[in-house]
């Protein structure tokens, strides 16, 4: 959830932190900082509340400058955002830490350290950590010593950074269930939750792997696996611009990747698709083994990613046959499973390190299923490194909180996994064909619906004195629904709730009067003439409907119901072309109301934590 930056090099890297920082607030905006060991051998060291703006304001109007540093912005757990919950945390002025991720045993740490002598300025679980190195380092007085004595005692997740004023040429990291990176310069290196964070400096980057410790200097970078052994990791080369992450014309992240899903899922199906066919090596090599043998989908992800999965429960068991299960990650990890024979196991999630996610995959190693299949974002990520298939969405990178692109592209990825699948359970080649072709007319649809921007924004300036709404859908338009009202919850704080629109009559229809938008998504599918009768029965009882429509069955406008009509597009992809309007409609309220689009209040994007 914590963005973590790091640097030692010759030069003063107080920048490097700050605007590592700034390309990390994604991850966490609660509270901020920076250490840095200046040129007496100190720390030095900044924290402020709120955003890495704040954080900047202190270093210019009192700058700390070194060539050895630590940064830190914070999403909180322990403690609420106050400057002294802030990372970086020290121990006697001696040593700084970063973390990010929930150390579960600090509570005894604390207790231990404190009948020691160590007294604590925060609630934070990080500082038990810090203060344990530093009384390990009493014994044990190398840095690298002391802390893999102390993280033999942790029980948790974590990615550190840690320096001591004693070894001001030396940074030393660690990640356990938690994602760091090391950026590879010349005669400088640094580390980062994410790879965006560095891209201003260098793009040659080493994956940390689980349980590794790393000890770096401007010149060297020595990795030790879980064992303690010396081990060589490879260093690639990211294909990302330092300009990936930059808004550029768009007054808002969220806007910038709205607009960018055309290109997102074109990229999405590029060289894996012929002109009637999918191509299952896309998946990996042992697709084709897999995919033959496969009998049963199990589908786990958190969110936005749930939302996809449960889109993908009706592809899979229409168009390939074969019966799907969706589960949210944090339930599934915590329950006993019966596993059918040959159950394909499916992991959804953008960023590839959420941690619920990525502990129900090392869950279900062990667990009998077939195989694994990564749906994910991210090349180097932990989830998709520990799967056996893997298709990636080629969304690029996704700096808004609320997920648009990397929603429809991971759409788009199970539908390919999806038909890759239903080949080998008796698709006909002809139907195939047909839904490849509609695959390859997507991104030309989604920009028509694009082109409705301004009706969608008109239709926003209804919703900015509301405080509650319904969603409607049917089918798998009903987790489209779903999406549609967690967007606008997330980034306008208009309570929100999605329904399938059979279910209006079971109860929620009492909520339905004058002041309760009712949105509805209205393809031109099988379903339609049905969930038309539950419309009449929201304008029977004073509601007003929102509803995007096929223009084949679009309802009549009326006052208390206003209609905007999307292209024609084949059943089975309705449900990616059907976001797109819901996502504007959702930034445009929340524009309106002035709400943080890209921040929106306690949330961060990528959940790395339980």
């Amino acid at each position: 959830m914590c963005g973590i930056v790091g640097a030692v090099a010759e030069r003063d890297v107080s920048a490097i932190l700050l605007e590592g920082l700034r390309r990390l607030e994604y991850r966490g905006y609660d509270s901020s900082g920076l250490v840095v060991v200046d040129r007496h051998d100190c720390l030095q060291r900044h924290r402020a509340v709120g955003k890495v703006a704040a954080l900047a304001n202190a270093q210019s109007a009192q700058p700390v400058a070194g060539s050895l540093g630590i940064a830190h912005t914070r999403w909180a757990t322990h403690g609420a955002p106050t400057q002294a919950n802030a990372h970086p945390h020290m121990a006697v002025d001696d040593i700084a830490i970063v973390h990010n991720g929930i150390i579960e045993n600090y509570q005894a740490l604390r207790t231990k350290l404190t009948d020691a002598g160590y007294r604590f300025s925060s609630q934070t679980d990080t500082e038990a950590v810090v203060n344990a190195i530093h009384a390990q380092t009493q014994s044990q007085p190398d840095l690298l010593d002391a802390l893999r004595t102390v993280i033999d005692e942790l029980e948790g997740a974590y990615a550190l950074g840690v320096i001591s004023r004693h070894e001001p040429g030396r940074l030393i990291a660690a990640r356990r269930g938690s994602p760091l990176v090391i950026g590879v310069g010349i005669g400088e290196h640094f580390i980062a939750s994410d790879v965006a964070a560095l891209l201003p400096v260098t793009r040659e980057f080493i994956d940390l792997e689980e349980g590794d410790i790393a000890d770096i200097t401007r010149t060297s970078v020595t990795i030790y696996n879980a064992a303690g052994e010396p081990v060589e990791r490879p260093v690639r080369t990211t294909e990302l611009s330092a300009d990936a992450a930059e808004r550029g014309q768009y007054r808002h992240f969220m806007a910038k990747e709205i607009h960018e899903q055309p290109r997102a899922i074109a990229q999405t199906l590029e060289d894996r698709v012929t002109d009637r066919q999918v191509l299952p090596a896309a998946l990996g090599p042992a697709a084709t083994a897999v995919l033959e043998k496969a009998q049963r989908i199990q589908i786990v992800a958190c969110g936005t990613s749930f939302h996809a999965g449960l889109v993908a429960r009706y592809w899979f068991e229409a168009i390939a046959g074969l019966p799907c299960d969706v589960e949210v990650a944090s339930e599934f990890r915590y329950r006993r499973h019966a596993v059918s024979a040959n159950t394909l196991f499916v992991t959804l999630s953008q960023s590839g390190e959420t941690a619920d996610t990525l502990a129900a995959l090392r869950e279900a190693k062990g667990m009998g299923y077939l195989a694994s299949l990564a749906i994910c974002n991210v090349p180097e990520s932990s989830l998709v490194r520990e799967s056996d298939l893997v298709m990636m969405t080629r969304a690029g990178p996704e700096i808004g909180v609320a997920s648009t692109k990397a929603f429809t592209t991971q759409l788009t990825a199970l539908l390919l996994s999806v038909i890759a699948a239903a080949r080998f359970h008796g698709l006909p080649n002809s139907d195939e064909a047909r839904l490849v072709n509609a695959l390859r007319e997507l991104p030309g649809q989604i920009d028509q619906v694009l082109r409705l921007e301004s009706q969608i924004e008109a239709l926003a300036e209804q919703f900015i004195d509301k405080h509650h709404s319904l969603f409607l859908g049917r089918g798998p338009q009903y987790p489209i629904a779903m999406e549609g009202a967690l967007k606008l919850k997330e980034i306008s704080y208009i309570h929100a709730e999605a329904y399938p629109a059979g279910e209006l009559k079971h109860g929620p229809l009492a909520l339905v009067d004058a002041e309760m938008p009712v949105v509805a998504v209205a393809p031109n599918d099988d379903l339609v003439e049905k969930l038309q009768s539950n419309l009449q029965e929201v304008r029977a009882r004073g509601g007003r409907l929102f509803v995007f429509a096929d223009e084949a069955c679009a309802p009549a406008p009326e006052p208390d119901c206003q209609v905007i009509t999307l292209p024609p597009v084949d059943d089975v992809l309705a449900p990616i072309l059907y976001t797109i309007p819901l996502q504007l409609l959702a930034y445009h309220v929340a524009v309106l109301k002035g709400t943080d689009v890209d921040q929106p209040r306690n949330l961060a994007k990528s959940v790395t934590v339980e």
